[in-house]
């Protein structure tokens, strides 16, 4: 290839991971609002009924909730034709942007306080990200759906799906029963691990329909379909647990572990599945890593700043009966029982809160 055709084809690749970039920045921006969305929807059906964290579905009756839903299916959308133009490696990481709008947003709205170490922490997760950007690789764009299916089903990739798949079972069927509302892992893990295979099938099916609009039709192929189902199946996978891990666990808790998990497992997945590393500068590869690790220890540090949640379910006690027994037992003395219908709202809410908060 001629130096002149060489520049075009280096160009080109370019314009296709800036307008990666840019769809990956704007997803972030509104994925971030719909989690503080999502939250005060929750929130208000909690209010009203069981918390989805304990497995109630009363905010699919919240209209508030589905606004977040809408703006991150806008996310999403950006997300998706993201991953047309760019690789997985530059796209995913790209989403720490989203923890910084959402630790913002919780500070004014939520009342989950960010402190001033935190802003540090975005700092880093911006400064992470632009190296990202400039030392992200350029990857050319397989020619046809049948061209990932290769990829897909390449010895490497299934064994990753494999431990994928057999993780986030037993997680989902032993873990979740037991520890999903004490371990924050538990849910966060399952959203992590089945999103990195959903964001493989996504690539696949966004580069079949890219490949498609220009004039390559990829429908025929049943190899279309099948990432297009488990794309939908993953997705709404993620979105139950999801929901699970924000309903249970402070925002400010849950955004930084599930960005920590969720890209280095796509890195890691797409690394396997479509060799992004292959053929760059170990210099490229090393920066892109210290990108990654700057982001990372951003998501650190704003959330070692931040302050835990302090709201507590009424499902975590009973209420107190009415009529309260109270034995009183002095130095030697007898003791004696007695029914008082006569105690103070201040008396109770000193038993509540020594007892059984």
């Amino acid at each position: 290839m001629s130096p002149i055709a060489s520049d075009a084809v280096g160009g080109d690749l370019f314009a296709a991971n800036l307008k990666g970039s840019l769809l990956a920045v704007a997803s972030s921006a509104f994925i971030g609002v719909s989690f503080i969305v999502k939250k005060k929807g929750l929130r208000r059906a909690g209010a009203a009924g069981a918390r989805a964290g304990v497995g109630g579905y009363g905010y699919l009756l919240e209209p508030l909730w589905w606004v977040g839903m809408v703006t991150m299916l806008v996310g999403e959308i950006a997300n998706f034709i993201a991953y047309m133009f760019a690789p997985a490696v530059l796209v995913t990481p790209l989403g720490a942007l989203s923890i910084i709008v959402s630790a913002v947003l919780a500070h004014f709205t939520l009342n989950e306080k960010l402190h001033r170490v935190g802003i540090l922490g975005c700092g880093l997760c911006i400064v992470g990200s632009t190296m990202i950007i400039l030392h992200a690789p350029q990857e050319r764009t397989p020619s046809s759906v049948e061209h990932i299916w290769h990829l897909a089903t390449q010895p490497s990739f299934l064994c990753y799906a494999a431990i994928a798949v057999g993780v986030s079972l037993f997680l989902m069927l032993y873990c979740a029963p037991r520890y999903g509302q004490t371990n924050i892992i538990v849910y966060v893990g399952i959203c992590s691990v089945i999103g990195s295979l959903t964001v493989m099938s996504i690539k696949a099916v966004g580069i079949a329909i890219k490949l498609t609009i220009e004039g390559i039709n990829q429908a025929g192929y049943f190899q279309t379909w099948v990432f297009a189902v488990v794309s939908a199946t993953c997705i709404v996978i993620q979105l139950v647990y999801l929901n699970k891990a924000l309903d249970t666990f402070n925002t400010a808790v849950v955004s930084p572990i599930y960005y920590a998990m969720f890209t280095t497992l796509t890195i890691l997945a797409s690394a396997i599945m479509f060799k992004d590393w292959s053929g760059q500068r170990a210099s490229n590869i090393a920066s892109e890593i210290c990108g990654f690790l700057t982001v990372l220890a951003g998501t650190v540090v704003l959330h070692s700043t931040r302050e835990p949640d302090q709201t507590t379910s009424a499902d975590l006690y009973a209420p107190l009966p009415p009529k309260i027994y109270w034995h009183i037992q002095g130095n030697g003395g007898i003791g004696k029982q007695r029914e008082d219908d006569s105690l103070t709202c201040e008396f109770i809410t000193v038993v509540r809160q020594d007892y059984f908060v």
